[in-house]
């Protein structure tokens, strides 16, 4: 029997963002339960619930001060699990985030572990001695920008934190810790989760030696999501991550997991060579998925993404891909990736793309509603790294805006004011407006998704790429014996392609996105269109 997730569609909820139900101007989880049947109208296989737990909110939940409870804000456990029952009910699986790799400093551990260096926790995160003239113990970087290191007068020593200075890294080399995270993880497995989406999960490890990280040469500072003058990007990450302790805890984490019925781990990963890292987390004895951020970025073009799938297929091997092109940290796809055609026509297309690629699939909340990066003034950011790089970045506020339902005020999201505002062309593109229009990007999500569902060689299918001019990327799934062509005109100018020999296609009617039309032996596609047909031997 195939695994759930093989192939799955997997809906990414931004909780805070997503329906408030009390009307303090934050999402919850009942706002979440109370959208469910719209959530498997669409046609996804899946949720993921972004962290909903005890937390302070310096990193808006990635923080964690209690794994095994609802943060106030969001709800209770028992909110928490009557979610799980109604979506359930609904055929729906439910994944949630674990952030093993660091906590809270308002975390009970962390509190502990800060007071000296004899406590039963003492151990437990990543403590150093200053070098001799009181600076950090090497030049490691945070990923919000500055030093890694953070002083700590209680100890005299600096503690470790890859992200924020409120996120102190625990110490994995520490058996315990891997044992305690083992636990919180079985907490929600015995609750009845059917998959947990392991954030950041390369970074549990550090180099035990602290050696400093090697810097990298200015032609090749450029990084995924950082902004032009973040410092991270002048060095190559060799130490502070992805180290070679991770792959046997990955195999625990793996045989935990292995047993729950049909459960899934999926990863995210960013390290220096991210495909190749997922090769090596991605098997049948570790991670079920990986995912990396390899198509968030601006390269849209059909070179970029044949030779990012193709790499992947050549080191993934027996492994299993999941693929986003966007999520709750990066600019929206349809502002990353347009190109001055129609947004509508792209946001249906991009819909389609990403669900063609062999793999599993997340789609971020507003994609099937083709938002695009909401416009946050200054004076309303919320995100630690946007406030910290302004202007020259802007953070990732505007990913995260509210979800706009209705016509009402704030766009059907609260009765109260919302935490960040509604965009006023998100307000333009409701849930209910489009669920009134049959031309809507709504509607043709739908329509693709369910299209989808009943076709085995886009879920499970191989994948193998034809050359075609720019901008189509065309590309055979097979499964079973059947093979469909799939071609894609990634520009918002019409593409003709003559259609190579020994081809014999059987055109489909595919619902959804904009239609190539075939002539013969030549395939015409307008602006953002997306062409299926079924091969014959």
């Amino acid at each position: 029997m195939t695994p759930w997730w093989r192939g799955a569609v997997i809906y990414q909820i931004y909780p805070r963002s997503f329906l408030d139900s009390n009307g303090d101007g934050v999402g919850d989880l009942p706002g979440i339960a109370g959208k469910l049947d719209y959530v498997a109208g669409l046609g996804v296989d899946a949720i993921w619930i972004s962290p909903f737990f005890t937390s302070p909110m310096a990193d808006f939940g990635y923080d964690i001060a209690d794994y095994r409870d609802v943060d106030p804000l969001f709800g209770t456990l028992e909110d928490f699990d009557r979610l799980l029952a109604r979506a359930h009910a609904l055929g729906l699986k439910v994944m949630i985030d674990q952030v093993l790799s660091h906590t809270s400093d308002a975390h009970p551990w962390f509190a502990e572990s800060r007071q000296n260096r004899d406590n039963p926790r003492a151990d437990w995160y990543v403590w150093a001695d200053a070098r001799d003239d009181g600076t950090p113990p090497n030049n490691w970087l945070s990923i919000f920008g500055g030093v890694a290191w953070r002083w700590d007068p209680r100890r005299a020593q600096y503690f470790l934190h890859n992200f924020l200075g409120a996120q102190p890294d625990l110490n994995f080399h520490n058996p315990q810790v891997r044992d305690a995270q083992l636990d919180n993880l079985r907490f929600w497995l015995d609750r009845g989760v059917d998959g947990v989406r392991l954030d950041a999960i390369n970074f549990c490890f550090h180099d035990a030696r602290l050696r400093d990280n090697p810097p990298k040469p200015a032609a090749l500072r450029s990084g995924r999501g950082f902004s032009p003058d973040n410092p991270y990007a002048f060095q190559y990450h060799h130490h502070n991550n992805t180290q070679p302790e991770m792959l046997p805890f990955l195999e625990r984490l793996r045989a935990l997991t292995d047993g729950y019925d049909d459960v899934a781990m999926l990863g995210e990963i960013s390290s220096e060579d991210s495909l190749a890292t997922m090769s090596e987390y991605v098997t049948p004895r570790r991670l079920h998925m990986g995912y990396s951020f390899e198509l968030l970025t601006e390269d849209s073009s059909p070179a970029y993404i044949r030779g990012t799938v193709e790499t992947l297929e050549a080191k993934l091997r027996d492994g299993w891909p999941c693929w986003a092109i966007s999520n709750h940290d990066v600019q929206r796809a349809v502002t990353r990736w347009g190109n001055g055609g129609n947004a509508d026509d792209l946001a249906k297309q991009l819909v389609a793309l990403v669900c063609s690629l062999r793999g599993s699939v997340c789609l971020y909340q507003g994609e099937e509603l083709g938002l695009s990066e909401a416009e946050v003034p200054f004076e309303a950011l919320r995100d630690p790294y946007g406030v910290a790089f302004w202007p020259n970045f802007k953070g990732r506020d505007g990913c995260r805006t509210p979800m706009p339902w209705n016509d009402e005020g704030h766009s059907g999201f609260s009765r109260g004011a919302p935490w960040l505002p509604v965009d006023a062309g998100h307000h333009q593109r409701n849930v209910a407006r489009q669920q009134s229009d049959p031309d809507s990007v709504l509607n043709a999500a739908r329509a693709f998704l369910r299209w989808r569902r009943a076709q085995p060689a886009l879920v499970l299918g191989s994948i193998a790429f034809l050359d075609a001019p720019d901008p189509l990327l065309a590309f055979v799934r097979e499964h079973d014996g059947r093979r469909v062509l799939v071609v894609f005109n990634l520009s918002s100018r019409p593409a003709h392609w003559p259609l190579p020999a020994g081809l014999s296609p059987r055109w489909l009617d595919v619902p959804g996105p904009v239609a190539g039309v075939a002539d013969g032996a030549q395939l015409s596609l307008p602006s953002h269109a997306v062409a299926f047909a079924e091969l014959g031997d």
